[in-house]
């Protein structure tokens, strides 16, 4: 049963597929017949090959296709059996119970074959799309080489307009440059032409002006001859008139003068007599004359009071301002007649006996050098009448600021004067009337002054700082007021061991600035025997002169002080600026002095000078110390 069962739906499956069969073949020759088109309901063509006998059949209908076919391209004739056959078949479909699932296949296979057309037709779409675009792209490169080939013939046209451009600008500006050059040439000839005249007249007028000038000086010479001859004539014959007068006057004079002197003392001394007659023999006269003593006595007491206030009160008003503390000129023109005769006399033989100027000064060869250059500039400087140069001298204390400014001013003929700055701020709003009067005053100076101003960061400071007050702000105005221009009057000399705090203005004011640095090894040796000299080894000179005056102290012996142990004690002193010097050679001298026997010797001496060392690197541990704390607190 399931047999036949299968072999009747293989039966219809085969009789489906022939009927299929022929009607494709029929539907593909009337394609193969007419024009390309996508029919939908021409099936494609068979590819199952489960059918031997449908392959046979799409074969042998090929071949009746090709034999029907007419060779003008027409059908010769219709095959009715095929269409038969397949009627018959459908016939059999619709009355085999599987016909649904025979048209499904069909369906399907119609499907099949319209989606392979569709993708042929994508396909060709696809590829008339891609000729498409090759043709857009091909001419888009067609144009865009007629573009390049249309730019580069427009930049090669502008290149040939340039250079044609170019060409024509050369030609004028040659034509221009020769043209010029002929209008200064033909201008240099004419002013060549100028110049000739002109000098010639110059000098045509030079030579009259020459003959006139020599006429008119031998008249004048001729004339003051003449002149000079008759006040000579005359000055002979007046001097002669006159020296007899005055000898005939001279002697009437004295012979006048001898009579009343003689007359005069003869009666001083007979009113004498009879005035101590008088007294001895009148009591009361007496006790008149004693009490005229007297009173006479306490007039003079009182005047001489009273001219010493009026004196001190003229000084305060007349004399030098009170912020200068110490001055080389006399505060009245008649005061220290005596002392400047002496000092002058001294000054002189000090010049006489030796070549440098500053030999009283222990300085680096270089700076000294440049101090004596100074000086030696200063005194041209006021002998031509020439703007004198401020100067400004830092380093350490105790370098010798103060005693090279007093140098320059004795060596260069100017007189000197110094101040220091901490004596303004105390003044408040009297240090402006202070300033002027230091600079009214150093006018009156003939010779100049040499102003020096030590400490001047006291007063000079920045004017942006805080610490300042309105006061010093107008003290320091009111100096670089008068600084302003160059002085003939004053030379103005800055010391400080701050410079950088001072004002910029003061600054600008200043045309050398010098440096005073701690003095070297050599430098120290110098001083040394020079402080020794001084303190220990000048006192025979001083008892000489004040021998008669002064009680005579003990002689101090000086032994076993070589030349290596002063080295020595200058290599210890390293950092010791000349002042601390001093005050070690003054320490030794104490010492000395502390001794019964007043002997200085080597071991003494090297005492002391480790003790001040010593003394003197604590005293800048103390001060770094300082310092420091100072700088934590701040921060």
């Amino acid at each position: 049963m399931a047999a036949s069962r299968i072999s009747s739906r293989a039966g219809v499956a085969a009789a489906a597929a022939a009927a299929v069969a022929s009607i494709s073949a029929f539907s593909n020759r009337a394609h193969a017949d007419g024009s390309f088109r996508f029919s939908p309901f021409s099936s494609p063509p068979s590819s199952d090959s489960s059918s031997p006998q449908k392959a046979q059949k799409t074969d042998s209908k090929s071949d009746g296709k090709a034999s029907g076919e007419d060779p003008k391209g027409g059908l010769s004739g219709f095959d009715p059996e095929s269409l038969e056959r397949g009627v018959k078949a459908l016939k059999e479909i619709n009355r085999s119970p599987y016909a649904k699932q025979v048209f499904e296949i069909m369906r399907k296979q119609e499907e099949t074959r319209l989606a392979d057309l569709a993708a042929e037709k994508a396909y060709f779409q696809a590829m008339q799309a891609q000729e498409e675009i090759e043709k857009q792209r091909k001419m888009a490169e067609e144009q865009r080489n007629l573009v390049q080939q249309q730019a580069q013939a427009k930049a090669q046209m502008a290149r040939y307009e340039d250079e044609l451009a170019r060409k024509r600008m050369q030609t004028d500006h040659e034509a221009q440059r020769m043209h010029n050059v002929e209008l200064v040439r033909m201008q240099e000839e004419s002013s060549v032409r100028k110049e000739q005249a002109r000098r010639a007249t110059e000098e045509q007028i030079q030579a009259q002006q020459r003959q006139t000038e020599k006429e008119r000086a031998e008249i004048e010479r001729e004339t003051i001859r003449v002149k000079a001859l008759a006040e000579a004539e005359a000055r002979a014959h007046e001097a002669k008139l006159t020296e007899d007068h005055n000898r005939r006057m001279l002697v009437e004079r004295m012979n006048g003068e001898r009579e009343k002197w003689l007359a005069a003392i003869n009666t001083v001394f007979s009113h004498i007599e009879g005035g101590f007659r008088t007294l001895l023999t009148d009591q009361s006269k007496l006790v008149m004359a004693v009490g005229g003593a007297t009173a006479l006595a306490a007039g003079v007491y009182t005047t001489r009071e009273g001219a010493r206030v009026i004196w001190g009160y003229v000084n305060r008003i007349l004399g030098q301002p009170s912020l200068i503390r110490e001055s080389s000129i006399a505060k009245y023109p008649w005061s220290g007649i005596v002392s400047r005769g002496i000092k002058k006399v001294r000054n002189y033989s000090t010049e006489a006996g030796s070549e440098s100027g500053l030999d009283n000064v222990v300085l680096h060869p270089s700076l000294k050098r440049r101090i004596e250059q100074l000086a030696r500039a200063t005194a041209n400087t006021k002998s031509h009448q020439a703007p004198f140069r401020n100067m400004l001298f830092y380093g350490p204390p105790g370098t010798g600021k103060t005693m090279v400014a007093r140098e320059i001013a004795q060596k260069s003929g100017l007189d000197y004067a110094m101040m220091t700055g901490g004596d303004v701020a105390p003044l408040g709003a009297e240090a402006v009337t202070k300033i002027h009067q230091i600079f009214d005053w150093a006018k009156k100076s003939k010779k100049g002054l040499l102003l020096f101003i030590d400490e001047a960061d006291a007063f000079l400071c920045e004017r942006n700082s805080i610490h300042m007050s309105e006061a010093q702000r107008s003290a320091l105005n009111a100096l670089l007021f008068r600084t302003g221009d160059q002085s003939r009057d004053i030379v103005l000399v800055l010391a400080t061991n701050r410079p950088g705090d001072l004002d910029s203005a003061v600054t600008d004011r200043i045309d050398e600035v010098i440096e005073f640095p701690l003095p070297g090894e050599e430098e120290r040796v110098k001083l040394l025997k020079l402080y020794l000299n001084k303190y220990l080894s000048d006192q025979d000179k001083e008892d000489s002169l004040l021998g008669s005056f002064k009680r005579k102290p003990q002689k101090v012996t000086v032994k076993d002080l070589s030349e290596d142990v002063i080295h020595e004690a200058a290599r210890k002193a390293e950092g010791f600026s000349g002042r601390e010097i001093a005050k070690l050679m003054a320490s030794v001298q104490a010492a000395v002095y502390g001794r019964p026997d007043s002997i200085l010797d080597s071991k003494l001496f090297m005492e002391v000078v480790d003790y001040k060392v010593a003394e003197h690197h604590q005293r800048i541990k103390l001060t770094s110390e300082d310092q420091k704390g100072v700088v934590d607190f701040s921060s």
